[in-house]
């Protein structure tokens, strides 16, 4: 496998040096695998006939598109780069381990120019490492933003944390925004401070450092200002647009919510990019983070045949290409004359989303273990009950940060089981131990009743977790929890 892998980053470093070929040396029939979410196969499948219809290279693709999901092709692309597609769209939260697996070719010039000249600045960040463009940005529409009933909210006052829930409080209307279960959500107060949480890893993808500046005079302003809104009677940890039928004003949450939220409220739908709030007397424009779907090359033994998938790719996530997406599956574009279109503008959830991708930072790669570490943070500031208070949550903040770069190789190599056992809400991870036939077992029985879900995890972060739906328990009983590592499987174990 190493092999493998180091054969493909010397083929990408010398197809990053070159020019893509001519008409005469690219025309040709190519048989290529393509890797797109399930919604996306048969629009794919009729793109790819266009391009061979359109092209005046010569080239002819012989296309195997295969329902893929963007979360699950990286983990097969890092696990068996060989065995992988040509070409596939993955969530740029796994951009930096599939550059680290040698699982992306490195664009050359003209396709580096390509991705910067056409997309947005935080897509081309996501694209690339150090100054290397790597994938071809495909989406832009894993943000969040506001919605809200325009029958209880004016319009003059959502630009105003303050005014937002002095209005729900005043109607006596719920103001939803997970503060206190998510940590994704709960970054936008820092991130509108300035803070920033910026993760560092080796060649080998192994997590080695973070600059993260949440415990700062920066971070006391955010939770300060978050302390307003989780302190309010009306405020509710939740990012569902079904609030809105159980009396919710407020909802922030993203794209996929629009469905369900534009039903419930019909004239009265409104939505809007994050408000500011402020503190001492200046206010900061609430952040958050954004993320995009990527499509990536995988290096190619063949140096025309990764010519040909560049030019694929190109159309594939060109400005045509893109449109074809926001009108048939609703995805928001990356590509900058898409969003500036009058379609894409007209569209109100996009339209908030893009406003508010001025205020927002790219989501990269991230330790497995601060989701846990940092949606506490709500808790902690709600808890508080003076400044001190507030600053002793950064600090334990902190003081939890500094203790993932001094894991042991047994817990960081170690498995874990975390979920609604004993009513715990996903916090504490109960200790297995490893035996002597290589299955991990708790290391006490748990009295569990029927609908109790958790999962197994390593290293106390989501990074590596099974199964992939969480595990529920069918028949209460006490049990130990069992996880066979070589089949990957989790199972229970009567006392």
């Amino acid at each position: 496998m190493k092999k493998c892998v180091s054969l493909f980053l010397t083929l990408a470093m010398v197809l990053s040096m070159c020019s893509f070929a001519g008409a005469s040396s690219l025309e040709g029939t190519y048989d290529v695998t393509l890797w797109v979410g399930e919604k996306a196969v048969e629009l794919t499948q009729k793109q790819v006939a266009d391009f061979n219809a359109s092209n005046t290279l010569g080239i002819t693709i012989n296309a195997t598109v295969e329902a893929v999901s963007e979360a699950d092709s990286a983990t097969q692309m890092v696990t068996d780069v060989e065995a992988g597609a040509d070409l596939y769209c993955f969530a740029q939260d796994q951009f930096a381990r599939l550059v680290q697996a040698g699982a992306l070719m490195q664009l050359g010039a003209g396709a580096s120019e390509f991705v910067r000249t056409n997309n947005d600045a935080g897509t081309v960040a996501a694209a690339t490492s150090g100054d290397a463009v790597y994938a071809y940005p495909l989406t832009a529409d894993n943000g969040y933003f506001m919605y809200y009933d325009k029958s209880v909210i004016p319009e003059e006052d959502v630009d105003s944390l303050e005014k937002l829930i002095a209005d729900c409080e005043a109607a006596g209307k719920n103001f939803s925004f997970e503060m206190q279960t998510s940590a994704w959500y709960l970054a936008s107060f820092f991130f509108g401070t300035g803070c920033v949480s910026d993760w560092v890893t080796d060649d080998e993808g192994k997590f080695i450092s973070v600059h993260d500046t949440f415990n700062s005079p920066e971070g006391l302003i955010a939770v300060k200002g978050m302390k307003k809104l989780v302190d309010s009677p009306i405020h509710v940890s939740s990012s569902s647009g079904s609030d809105f039928a159980s009396n919710s004003a407020i909802v922030v949450s993203g794209t996929w919510d629009y469905d369900t939220v534009s039903k419930i409220l019909g004239d009265n739908f409104g939505v809007a990019d994050l408000p500011s709030f402020e503190v001492d007397g200046t206010e900061y424009h609430l952040g958050s983070f954004n993320g995009c779907k990527l499509m990536g090359v995988k290096p190619q033994v063949d140096a025309v045949k990764g010519a040909v998938l560049n030019q694929l790719a190109q159309y594939l996530t060109g400005e045509q290409g893109q449109m074809e997406r926001f009108e048939t599956l609703g995805w928001g574009p990356s590509n900058l004359a898409d969003q500036a279109s009058e379609a894409v503008q007209n569209n109100a959830t996009l339209a908030a989303l893009i406003a508010q991708n001025a205020y927002s930072v790219p989501q990269g790669q991230i330790h497995g273990s601060w989701w846990d570490l940092a949606k506490v943070i709500g808790d902690d500031v709600k808890k508080a009950t003076d400044e001190a208070g507030l600053q002793t949550a950064l600090d334990n903040y902190q003081e939890k940060m500094a203790a993932l770069f001094t894991m042991s190789d047994d817990e960081m190599n170690g498995w874990t089981v975390i979920g609604s056992i004993n009513g715990d809400g996903w916090t504490v991870d109960l200790p297995m131990e490893k035996g002597e036939d290589g299955v991990w077992k708790t290391t006490e029985a748990y009295a569990m009743d029927a609908g109790v879900e958790f999962k197994v995890r390593q290293g106390k972060s989501w990074d590596n977790n099974f199964p992939a739906e969480n595990f529920v328990v069918e028949t209460a009983g006490t049990y130990y929890v069992t996880f066979d590592e070589a089949a990957q499987t989790v199972a229970l174990a009567a006392e």
